[in-house]
């Protein structure tokens, strides 16, 4: 039989060499990979995250980066409890800890005050009127009384003296007036033209002579964006018939002021004979 050969040295010193350049390598690699993520994670270095509740966007910037973060909006809302354009939230929160250069995500207050729809209080009571309008932030801060056939009850929302409507959109906080129905007077009072008023300020002359919207009708069913284009084309009783204070008077509304004119100059005729 033929005796297996030996590694000759030369060859198991190769390999040798071979190895410990490997290990060398290898533990430098490990060096320079531990060194890397300790930059890379700042190991052993943390800030204290700073409370910016409550702080405008500007200054909460600034407080911000004068502790190596920076802010992120991620969000805003509206929140009666906390000024306006303010943070009203932060992640992480204050007296925290974090690495520096690391993002603090911040939910805002708006800038301007939440916008509410006025609800349809004409012919509610005055205590649920009332209640209404403070449930959804608004208040009343006048009442002014007017004869009516339906004695404590809604018959006009006024906004700085001007009829407002279903659908307006008022600030909340704003004050409303809310004029309200008292038993009727035993004066009689001529009933004034409404043709080609809006339905607000129909309310607003009617009022002002001491009778009250009934039955309003329009041509076609109008939305809140075409609300205020409506006009009156007809009234029951037409202008200049005597009634009771306190009444009410019916009108039809339309957007068509064709119809509007054709239907003032009838009724004109009409009294006129």
């Amino acid at each position: 039989m033929k005796q297996q050969q030996q590694p000759s040295k030369s060859a198991t010193k190769f390999v040798a060499t071979n190895v410990l350049i490997a290990a060398v390598v290898a533990v430098l690699l490990l060096v320079a990979v531990t060194v890397w993520l300790k930059h890379y994670t700042l190991h052993g270095r943390e800030v204290t995250i700073p409370e910016v509740t409550g702080m405008s966007e500007e200054e909460a910037q600034i407080v911000l980066r004068g502790s190596s973060l920076y802010m992120v909006v991620v969000d805003s809302t509206y929140s009666a409890k906390a000024p306006l354009g303010t943070v009203v939230e932060q992640t992480p929160p204050a007296h925290s800890h974090a690495k520096p250069d690391r993002p603090v995500y911040v939910v805002m207050n708006a800038h301007t005050k939440q916008m509410i729809p006025l609800p349809e209080l004409h012919d509610v009571s005055y205590r649920q009127a009332e209640a209404t309008l403070r449930s959804i932030g608004l208040a009343v801060t006048n009442v002014e009384y007017e004869p009516s056939l339906y004695p404590d009850n809604v018959l006009d929302i006024r906004v700085d003296g001007n009829s407002v409507e279903a659908g307006t959109r008022l600030q909340e906080g704003s004050g409303v007036t809310l004029v309200i129905g008292r038993k009727q007077g035993n004066s009689s009072v001529v009933v004034p033209g409404l043709l080609g008023q809006t339905l607000a300020q129909a309310r607003t002359t009617l009022l002002q002579v001491g009778l009250t919207i009934g039955v309003f009708q329009y041509d076609v069913e109008p939305t809140p964006e075409t609300l205020e284009q409506y006009i009156i084309y007809e009234q029951s009783p037409v202008e200049g018939t005597v009634l009771q204070e306190g009444s009410t008077v019916n009108i039809h509304l339309t957007t068509d002021l064709e119809r509007a004119i054709t239907s003032d100059v009838q009724q004109n005729d009409e009294r006129f004979f």
